[in-house]
C-alpha cells in the first residue's frame, strides 16, 4: 500500500462536518498513518488521534450557546470573538477533558499548520515534537484575523494556519504522501473572493506585513490549491470528500439545529465513501470512483 494522508481544511463552525466524518472513521476504527490540518482541521484531528468518540460533537454543538464561546461581546472585550480561553484551556482541561496522554502515544504523525505573521509563510508543527504545547499552537492555528488576537510561541507571531496554507496538502505530499484523502468544508464548485476588509488588516496589523500580503492574496491562493487538488483528484492521487448538500452554516454559526445537520452530514458522507476510499488505497490510479451521489 502506497502512503497516504489524510488533509483537513478549516472553516471556523462549518468544520463539524469534517468531525462527523472523523467521527464515522473513528467508530469504524480508520486511522490514516499521517494527519496534517489547519483551523478546525486540526482542531478536530486531535480528538480523533485521542480516540475520543463524540468528543468534537460534545464541545463544538454542546457548547456553542455558551455565552463566552463565541458572542460580540468577547470581541468588545478581549477583542476575540470566539472564547479562546474556554475553547483552548477551560474546556479540554475541566469540562471535557482532552486525553494527552493517549494523544500522544498513538503511532499516528500529526502536523498542525500556522501562519508566521512577520513573514507570511506557513509554520507547521509536528506532534512529536511539541509534547507540552500542542494547546497553544492548535490555538494559534485557529486564531482568525480581527477575531482573535496574535499567539508568540517560540519568538514567533502566529495566527490563522489557513491563511497560508488554507489545504496542505503539498506539504503532506512534501512529507512522503503519494496518495492524500481531502477533507473539505465547502461544497463543489466553490471560489473565494477577494475579501473587502484588506483595508482593514492594514490598520489592524500594521507590523505584520507577510501576514497582510497574505490576506490580500488568500482568495487567489485558495483557488490555486483547490485547482491543483482537482487535478490530483483527476489523476487518482486524491480523494475528496465535501459536503454534498447545501452549506447552511457560517464561520461563526452558534444555531445548534444547524451545527447537528452539518455534523450528521459528514457523517453519512463517510458512510458513503469509506468502502470506495479503501479500494481507492490499494487501486493504481484511475481505477476506482467515489460513490455517485
Amino acid at each position: 500500500m502506497t502512503s497516504t494522508g489524510l488533509v483537513l481544511e478549516g472553516g471556523g463552525m462549518r468544520g463539524v462536518y469534517t468531525a462527523g466524518v472523523l467521527e464515522f472513521f473513528m467508530e469504524q476504527d480508520f486511522y490514516l498513518p499521517y494527519v496534517i490540518g489547519v483551523s478546525a482541521g486540526a482542531c478536530h484531528a486531535a480528538s480523533y488521534l485521542s480516540r475520543q468518540k463524540g468528543r468534537n460533537k460534545q464541545v463544538c454543538i454542546g457548547y456553542v450557546q455558551h455565552p463566552d464561546y463565541i458572542s460580540l461581546k468577547n470581541l468588545i472585550r478581549k477583542k476575540q470573538l470566539f472564547g479562546m480561553d474556554l475553547i483552548f484551556d477551560v474546556i479540554p482541561n475541566q469540562l471535557v477533558p482532552f486525553d494527552y496522554d493517549a494523544f500522544h502515544q498513538t503511532a499516528e504523525k500529526f502536523v498542525i499548520g500556522t501562519t508566521d505573521c512577520m513573514t507570511g509563510e506557513p509554520v507547521y508543527y509536528e506532534k512529536s515534537a511539541y509534547r507540552d504545547h500542542i494547546l497553544p499552537i492548535l490555538r494559534a492555528s485557529s486564531s482568525l484575523p480581527f477575531m482573535a488576537p496574535v499567539i508568540e510561541l517560540e519568538g514567533r507571531h502566529l495566527m490563522d494556519g489557513g491563511i497560508s496554507d488554507p489545504i496542505p496538502i503539498k506539504r503532506s505530499e512534501q512529507d512522503g504522501n503519494t496518495k492524500n484523502i481531502v477533507i473539505l468544508t465547502r461544497n463543489d464548485g466553490y471560489l473565494k473572493k477577494r475579501s473587502k476588509l484588506n483595508w482593514l488588516a492594514r490598520r489592524f496589523y500594521p507590523k505584520y506585513k507577510g501576514l497582510i500580503e497574505r490576506l490580500d492574496d488568500r482568495f487567489q491562493n485558495y483557488n490555486d490549491t483547490l485547482s491543483y487538488i482537482q487535478e490530483k483528484e483527476k489523476s487518482g492521487d486524491v480523494y475528496v470528500i465535501r459536503p454534498t448538500e447545501r452549506i447552511k452554516v457560517g464561520r461563526a454559526e452558534r444555531n445548534p439545529v444547524k451545527l447537528t445537520e452539518l455534523y450528521e452530514q459528514g457523517y453519512r458522507d463517510a458512510a458513503k465513501h469509506l468502502d470506495s476510499i479503501k479500494r481507492w488505497q490499494e487501486a493504481p490510479p484511475k481505477t476506482v470512483d467515489g460513490p455517485k451521489m
